[in-house]
């Protein structure tokens, strides 16, 4: 399975027996910003709760990525087994779903794709919805396979500054990057990890949508000087995971991903060259 389908092939194949459709949708963005709850989905989706779920609540940190055992035994729950072929999907169009996308690849599995431009593309397009997720299915069979390689430390960051075996990018926006405007949560000093660079995940996005693969390879190459060792961060773990699966879709083939992002960072002390 491709990173990334259409809604035109999710439509073809809603019936597959193998399909299991994930609703990842959220309910507000880092700064607060509450969506609009959309009163339908996709027939046969399953909620993916993200928030509460999908991520380590007890961590000081949001959007942690969870416990191994926890996801796994999550996922058997959602009836979703080792052979299933996963789509994930958010209400947003493009928000969310690409770090559920990206726990699964964390965890060993990657028949695993996000629907390109969500559910407002899916009502667009006038496919049929439904007013409730699935709620009844068998038990699954999914094993967690932990990658541990994909997840970056807050000490392997600290150290890159002077060794500089990979480079950051930075999903958060320009003026969050360059310390001109004020973090969303307000406790923390804007700015940067030094040396890294800023591609703001709306910039790989056209319309709800990723841009073509050729748009993404040169927006790639240009910003990142050509460099393809790359680590991806933002404010909390989330909005990098957009700009990472664009940099797979045009650019590299690479899930590394810096969890704590800039939360951990600019509340951490220690280990900082």
């Amino acid at each position: 399975m491709k990173d990334i389908v259409s809604t035109k092939w999710l439509n073809q194949n809603l019936d597959h027996p193998n399909l299991i459709i994930l609703d990842a949708s959220i309910a507000s963005n880092a700064s607060g910003k509450v969506f609009e709850k959309s009163e339908s989905t996709i027939p046969n989706a399953r909620r993916f709760d993200l928030k509460n779920v999908f991520s380590d609540t007890s961590s000081v940190f949001p959007n942690t990525i969870p416990n191994p055992h926890i996801f796994e035994r999550e996922c058997q729950k959602l009836g979703i087994n080792q052979d299933s072929e996963i789509v994930v999907f958010d209400a947003n169009g493009m928000y969310s779903s690409p770090r559920a996308w990206w726990l699964f690849h964390v965890m060993g599995h990657e028949n695993i794709a996000v629907l390109d431009g969500g559910l407002p593309k899916w009502i667009q397009n006038g496919f049929r919805t439904e007013q409730s997720h699935l709620t009844k299915f068998e038990t699954g069979n999914f094993k967690a396979n932990f990658n541990k390689d994909l997840l970056i430390s807050f000490e392997q960051v600290s150290q890159n500054i002077i060794k500089k075996d990979f480079l950051i990018v930075d999903a958060r926006s320009k003026g969050r990057f360059n310390g001109t405007e004020q973090e969303p949560r307000k406790h923390l000093k804007s700015g940067h990890i030094p040396n890294s660079v800023n591609i703001p995940h709306q910039d790989v996005l056209s319309d709800g949508m990723f841009k073509s693969k050729d748009e993404l390879k040169v927006l790639f190459k240009h910003k990142c000087h050509g460099e393809k060792k790359l680590v991806f961060s933002c404010g909390s773990g989330l909005t990098a995971c957009i700009v990472l699966l664009a940099c797979r879709i045009g650019y590299t083939n690479t899930s590394k991903l810096y969890d704590g992002s800039w939360t951990e960072w600019a509340e951490r002390n220690d280990l900082k060259v």
